[in-house]
């Protein structure tokens, strides 16, 4: 009973671990996909922490600078398609 009760503890402070473990700066993407990167950071202020971009802020970066998880560079392209699209 008592190892019941202490799993029931344990299992109430589980925290929620984060998968990510890299990200790619706006500059990387956008000389991997070649394209514009002012273009890509027009298009991607669009995109929500949940689409896979973040901001990433250091000595150089005191502004910030969008970064990508690779959910969010695919996120990335589909906003590329559909901005692509929408200008023929």
């Amino acid at each position: 009973m008592e190892l019941a009760a202490q799993a029931r503890r344990n299992r109430s402070l589980t925290m929620h671990i984060n998968k990510m473990h890299s990200v790619r700066t706006i500059a990387l993407v956008a000389r991997d996909l070649g394209e514009d990167e002012d273009w890509l950071g027009q298009i991607a202020i669009e995109m929500e922490p949940e689409d896979g971009l973040i901001w990433v802020y250091g000595p150089d970066h005191e502004d910030g600078v969008m970064a990508f998880s690779e959910f969010g560079i695919e996120s990335l392209q589909n906003l590329i398609a559909i901005h692509r699209d929408g200008n023929k």
